[in-house]
């Protein structure tokens, strides 16, 4: 019997989003991951702002994909959310 490929499912977050918004983005992230099965996750940050709730999220996001052996990847980033990523050092942690 041949091994089922890793498929792929995506999502979309929008903003703004606060503090306050973190823990139960990530609980309906993580609910999304469980069901999935995905080995990657395409976030759509098209309605997101680029500042520092907004990667504190996304590291979040993806550090609870990795904890259901999943990766996302940042779909329609803005260059300037791109730019802070990778001025925060994050751009190899949540790639395009």
């Amino acid at each position: 019997m041949a091994a089922r490929p890793p498929h792929t499912f995506a999502f979309a977050i929008s903003g703004p989003i606060a503090r306050d918004d973190l823990p139960g983005l990530c609980d309906r992230v993580c609910s999304l991951l469980e069901g999935a099965g995905a080995a990657e996750a395409l976030c759509d940050v098209s309605g997101v702002q680029a500042d520092a709730v907004t990667v504190d999220a996304l590291a979040r996001l993806q550090l609870a994909a990795r904890r259901h052996g999943c990766q996302v990847r940042l779909r329609h980033a803005s260059e300037e959310l791109r730019d802070l990523l990778g001025f925060l050092g994050l751009s190899d942690v949540l790639p395009d």
